[in-house]
């Protein structure tokens, strides 16, 4: 396991994003555990939140013109990750979406510069992919080409095939996807975690039933 995976999902405990217990997820699925990246705003350190996707930017190779995150999480999971890019000497414009559309004002469902050339998006977990084609969906209609999507999180799940949701947009769109970390790698991490090794044997069983 690399550094900035553990760093991620160390900042996702300690910032209580990353909970076990027995959750129901947007898709309907039961899950043992369940991740939300807003509890890091609070939390911990946005900084090294960002720096885990910047080094999985450069790890995965990810080449883009721009950037994109879809509300909510992906507002300021984009903006840290252009900022840091920035302090780097690396400048891409950054635009993310309103969930409805403004009829007054600038108009639109679009905050920043409208996403042009290769696109990456930035959002925090990839679950059945359906707000994940949203995305896709969006920079397609502006005549942008959705380059590479950049997760916190890959839950490793079907999506609407035995296929993994991931791969069924790599499949669907030509693109890149990516995941800082994903079921696997925290299976891995608890099975030599004591305090949550306790877990493992529910995340195995949910690997077994919805894993792809």
């Amino acid at each position: 396991m690399k550094d900035y995976q553990v760093s991620f999902l160390n900042l996702a405990l300690e910032s209580k994003s990353l909970q076990f217990g027995e959750y129901t997820l947007k898709s309907g699925r039961s899950s043992p555990y369940f991740f939300n990246a807003a509890n890091m705003l609070s939390n911990c350190s946005l900084y090294e939140l960002g720096k885990c996707y910047v080094d999985a930017i450069k790890d995965k190779g990810l080449k883009f013109d721009c950037i994109y995150g879809p509300a909510y999480k992906g507002i300021f999971l984009g903006s840290i990750v252009a900022t840091l890019l920035s302090e780097q000497g690396s400048i891409y414009p950054l635009s993310f979406n309103r969930k409805e559309e403004k009829d007054h004002g600038e108009g639109g469902n679009i905050i920043g510069k409208k996403p042009c050339g290769d696109v990456l998006i930035i959002d925090d977990v990839l679950s059945a992919g359906t707000a994940g084609k949203e995305s896709i969906k969006t920079i397609l209609g502006l005549s942008a080409t959705p380059k590479a999507f950049l997760v916190g999180l890959d839950r490793q799940e079907k999506g609407k095939t035995e296929k993994a949701a991931s791969q069924e947009l790599r499949d669907s769109f030509n693109m890149q996807v990516e995941s800082i970390v994903n079921l696997d790698t925290l299976i891995s991490f608890v099975k030599n975690d004591s305090e949550h090794s306790q877990y493992l044997d529910g995340l195995n069983k949910y690997r077994d039933t919805w894993g792809a």
